[in-house]
């Protein structure tokens, strides 16, 4: 099984990272500033606009290490990713099944069913942990009628219909999504999802966890082998890791919602750390993306134990295990791919 290491996370805005020996070089004009063995490292995730060389990319890949460039704000930018060393006939069964509606809808279903399950669990916690500080009946008639959609989507074989049902199940979640937000109401108010940019201090929030977790899924299906631009559920589209955004869908409830919960219901999150545009964009600012990804690796090393597998392991292996999880059903190794169900 794939080892959790760390992921580098380069902050400051005037680094520019080079490769040297088997270290990468974090340097600031002419002065080297750190230094990081590259056997410790998962992934790099740099919001310079300094770059970094291409020795050093040329020696991630080799390595498998994912190296990702964002903007200092936190836009994703793009990826960098060696040669697949996964077995060929995986990727091709897997564009097969991809040019397939019936066995599209086949993984798309669990992969739907997955999120909606996990968004009922978030919901169904919040009532059970927080029952006197919440409207108790908005949450049990939302989780009601998220619980109503999953016999239909597993009986479902139509995409478009999956995507309908997908959307009234995360319209009846986002509607009681403020009632889990447990403090500090005046900064940090949810009134309905919106993106691109986002306007709100909670959507900023969402938007940068939902970006750090689909580069931790595209990273695990280029691991295992598969080609994370071709999807099942979100289609084709030029510079868009299509699976890896179907991979995510599942655990966006349970690790990258419930994880902003965190940060807001605890008060690790304030509104200092954020910067309110002009155009009415709320992005991070420097601290607080400093403090978000802090806890973010916290949270990636909190141990679980995996409800299909049985076995303990850290929450920042669920996507690779996913992950294989897929692959192996794509193989016929499972009957069917069994989606990430957390409680």
């Amino acid at each position: 099984m794939k080892q959790l290491l760390n992921t580098l996370f380069v902050m400051s805005e005037d680094i520019y990272l080079s490769l040297d020996g088997e270290n990468i070089l974090a340097n600031r004009g002419k002065q080297v500033a750190a230094r990081y063995p590259l056997h410790t490292l998962q992934n790099v995730v740099t919001f310079s606009y300094a770059g970094a060389s291409p020795a050093l990319l040329g020696a991630c890949a080799e390595r498998q290490i994912g190296f990702a460039f964002c903007t200092p704000r936190g836009k994703f930018l793009a990826r960098s990713c060696g040669r697949s060393n996964g077995n060929v006939y995986l990727r091709r069964e897997q564009y097969r099944i991809a040019d397939n509606p019936a066995q599209s809808s086949q993984i798309s279903r669990m992969m739907i069913f997955g999120k909606l399950f996990n968004s009922r669990w978030s919901i169904e916690r919040t009532r059970r942990d927080h029952g006197l500080r919440v409207d108790a009946e908005r949450l049990s008639e939302s989780s009601r009628q998220i619980h109503e959609l999953l016999p239909q989507v597993q009986e479902s074989a139509d995409p478009d219909r999956l995507r309908g049902l997908e959307g009234v199940g995360a319209n009846a979640y986002f509607k009681v999504f403020d009632e889990m937000i447990l403090g500090d109401k005046k900064n940090f108010c949810f009134q309905g999802r919106n993106r691109r940019p986002p306007l709100d201090t909670v959507n900023a929030l969402l938007s940068f966890a939902y970006s750090l977790l689909a580069l931790d899924c595209a990273s695990a299906l280029e691991s295992v082998g598969f080609d994370s631009y071709v999807g099942f559920l979100h289609r084709d589209r030029p510079g868009r890791a299509s699976l890896a955004l179907d991979l995510m869908e599942e655990l966006r409830p349970c690790m990258a919602d419930r994880f902003v919960l965190t940060l807001i219901n605890n008060r690790i999150v304030k509104a200092s750390d954020f910067q309110f545009e002009e155009s009415g964009a709320v992005l991070l600012n420097d601290a607080g993306r400093r403090s978000f990804l802090k806890h973010w690796q916290e949270k990636k090393r909190e141990t679980l134990k995996h409800p299909f597998l049985g076995d303990k392991l850290p929450w920042g292996m669920v996507p690779y295990v996913q992950a294989l999880l897929l692959a192996r059903s794509i193989r016929g190794d499972l009957d069917a791919y069994p989606p990430f169900l957390w409680k």
